[in-house]
């Protein structure tokens, strides 16, 4: 989820070794897998897709570098039962020449490694404006107003994240044997022109070798429109993504208090119920998904546009951080295949899945329109302009200069 870059508060459990099985009809396997593999390609745009991390992305930006780049993500985890036959792990993914990152990656094991988390301020001050769903009007009952002052230091206030999706991170160093994720430090990273289509490799010296043929790509590019209405709320549309089994969109924004500190905290999400963090910010199974569509927690496939409620707006004057999420498709892959008898014992050697997304981000603050297509903020200028106050704490917090 983003937000400002503050402190980290973990809170989700790690997935079990049978997370990254397919979804298999009949009986599950005898025995197995000895290995998993997990794959997570993601295309990135907007002011999210502005170089590598909120830093560059800042300067960028304020440096009036423009606010419709492409980025790939791609993020590798292989786990294992087994531990290493000599000497220390060693794992090498051997991609398909699209891909443009060489022979292969390296994929290396750490000695720590954080799980999700979502944000909180460290030593939040104010009160935090909790907002969902879409409309011109927030529901009843809304905001839900959490006043920081009344909570310790340090403390999540209850309920605030999501509890009903689990991160499902498939192998991590807790629940294998032998572990390893890429990037590394090998200093290659997926480009924006790379492609996944073709035969994979992962060969190491702790699995047995896995191999596959990836039929779907990296998403297209979300673009995102922002646009005031007359009545205060503000029209978010975008353009459908082939592949896509879902949207969400989050927003966090605020009020500059006196002396340029900061006032309130918002946050908003598309959300028909008070969905925030957790598992939603994860890639997420298209099974996952279509339940989450029924319940209308995720906008469905078919969806083009959202109005962000007058309060939202309201609550948020100076500056709104936005993300749009679509979710993608799977693939999934096992070895050796289901036996034809069915009697006949399943012994499995490995699982592989690839999970797809394509998000894109925008802000406006003060003034300035970054990150959309067509973002406007109504009776105001979107030239960016050197100040203080919130828009130079914005710099701050996110890594850059400030503007």
């Amino acid at each position: 989820m983003p937000t400002l870059r503050i402190k980290v508060i973990a809170l989700a459990a790690c997935a079990t070794g049978l997370a990254a099985i397919p979804v298999l009809a009949g009986s599950g396997p005898a025995s197995g897998p000895i290995a998993r593999y997990d794959i997570r390609a993601g295309t990135v745009s907007g002011m999210a897709g502005m170089g590598r991390g909120a830093g560059g992305a800042m300067s960028m930006m304020f440096g009036g570098g423009g606010g419709n780049s492409v980025q790939h993500e791609l993020l590798l985890r292989l786990g294992s039962n087994r531990a290493p036959e000599k000497g220390y792990p060693k794992a090498e993914h051997f991609m398909p020449p699209v891909a443009k990152l060489g022979k292969s990656v390296l994929l290396t094991t750490p000695k720590v490694e954080k799980g999700g988390t979502d944000e909180m301020p460290e030593k939040p001050r104010g009160r935090l404006l909790l907002f969902w769903g879409c409309g011109e009007h927030a529901a009843k009952g809304q905001p839900v107003v959490i006043d920081f002052s009344k909570i310790a230091a340090g403390q999540v206030p209850p309920g605030l994240w999501s509890s009903t999706i689990l991160r499902d991170w498939g192998p991590t160093l807790a629940n294998s044997r032998t572990f390893a994720r890429w990037p590394s430090e090998d200093a290659k990273y997926v480009k924006s022109d790379s492609s996944l289509l073709g035969t994979h490799r992962i060969a190491s010296n702790y699995a047995p070798e896995i191999a596959f043929t990836a039929a779907k790509d990296f998403m297209a590019p979300l673009k995102i429109s922002s646009r005031g209405q007359g009545s205060g709320s503000t029209l978010l549309s975008w353009n459908a993504i082939a592949g896509a089994t879902g949207y969400l969109a989050f927003l966090t924004g605020g009020k500059q208090g006196p002396n340029g500190e900061m006032g309130d905290m918002v946050f908003w999400t598309s959300s028909a119920s008070r969905q925030f963090g957790g598992g939603l910010s994860d890639w997420l199974s298209p099974a996952q998904v279509a339940g989450l569509v029924r319940d209308r927690t995720v906008m469905a496939p078919t969806t083009t546009s959202c109005v962000m409620p007058v309060e939202v707006a309201r609550a948020a004057p100076d500056f709104r951080f936005g993300t749009l999420t679509a979710f993608g498709p799977q693939e999934d892959f096992s070895y050796p295949p289901r036996p034809a008898d069915p009697k006949a014992a399943w012994n499995l050697e490995w699982t592989a899945r690839i999970r797809h997304r394509s998000t894109t981000a925008w802000m406006e603050a003060q003034g300035m329109a970054m990150g959309s297509t067509e973002s406007q903020a109504r009776g105001q200028e979107t030239q960016c302009k050197p100040r203080g106050g919130l828009s130079g704490m914005l710099g701050g917090v996110m890594g850059g200069g400030g503007c």
